[in-house]
């Protein structure tokens, strides 16, 4: 099934056909040829498709990590791409690797955005580019955990002396072992997913999506401000939006909340069988991909919506 699914890909995407959409097909390869290379368009030119692609390729980072684990199982003479997944195929770097290029180009891609407002030095329209910083910033956290996970993977016991069940009790969270050293790759691992998940959930509430769930929430702490009279919205939302439900913004909050910290199932006993079973593992990465599809609406309503439609038009 990958190998199919991956060879009608690329032939209907390089299928010369006029009816089939060719020129959205040629876009888009340009788009990911651009993409691919941390590239980022300027604002007319469409930088606005090369960042949702970006972040959507982000998503897909396990997938894409797992069709070269198949492809290799599918050319190697030692292995059937039929077979339970192989995950060691190719080495035990090069799937990190590749799950860790998507956050790269997006990193890349927010130094760039940097750089060019620092370039134009309008510091009273751009601001001094602090933002896109901070969003490179959420980026790298992504790359310790990436980095750390396969370390644990490839634990050597014979040259750090742990045994590979105490690591692997480690990692469920069962303390009581005295191995510092492997306490201290364990619980860096922990620290590190939860900085990430974290920082990726306050940004895909307060920046992607502009919703003020985290001032709101705050300000429940300090008193009255006008603002809120002259804006006034539903708790943790905005005032301009294009869904009437309120409940689709709420469920869409909760939705992110619980799919960005789908990991913590590896810290319980309960839970362990979803990441050692491959339905399991598939169904991680199926809830990652549909977590990605309805981020995109709401960012895409938060980049276009507030200039044009005002909410009592719906």
């Amino acid at each position: 099934m990958p190998q199919s699914y991956l060879f009608l890909f690329i032939v209907l995407l390089a299928f010369p056909l006029h009816r089939l959409s060719r020129g959205g097909r040629y876009r888009f390869l340009t788009t990911l040829k651009r993409v691919s290379l941390g590239g980022l368009a300027e604002s007319q030119d469409g930088k606005f498709g090369d960042i949702i692609l970006a972040d959507v390729l982000t998503s897909y980072s396990k997938v894409i990590g797992d069709l070269f684990v198949s492809s290799c199982m599918f050319i190697s003479s030692d292995a059937s791409s039929t077979s339970i997944p192989d995950r060691a195929c190719g080495g035990h770097i090069a799937v990190p690797l590749l799950i860790a290029v998507p956050s790269i180009i997006r990193l890349r891609q927010c130094l760039i955005e940097f750089f060019r407002v620092y370039r134009r030095g309008n510091r009273r329209v751009d601001g001094w580019g602090g933002q896109h910083l901070a969003n490179a910033a959420k980026y790298a956290t992504a790359l310790p955990v990436i980095a750390l996970t396969m370390l644990q993977r490839n634990y050597d016991a014979s040259i750090i002396g742990v045994s590979e069940e105490t690591l692997h009790k480690l990692w469920y969270a069962h303390f009581y072992s005295t191995l510092p050293l492997s306490l201290l790759l364990t619980s860096s691992r922990i620290l590190s997913a939860i900085i990430n998940s974290s920082y990726t959930f306050y940004w895909d509430i307060d920046k992607d999506w502009d919703l003020c769930l985290f001032s709101d929430i705050v300000g429940q702490f300090r008193p009255t401000s006008t603002l809120r009279e002259e804006n006034p919205h539903p708790f943790g939302l905005r005032a301009n939006r294009f869904f009437h439900a309120n409940a689709i913004y709420y469920s869409a909050i909760v939705i992110d909340l619980v799919l960005r910290f789908t990991w913590l199932s590896r810290l319980t006993t309960r839970l362990n069988w979803v990441n050692d079973l491959e339905s399991g593992v598939f169904a991680l990465m199926f809830l990652e991909v549909i977590r990605r599809w309805l981020w995109i609406f709401l960012r895409v309503e938060t980049e276009w919506g507030e200039s044009f439609i005002p909410t009592e038009y719906f």
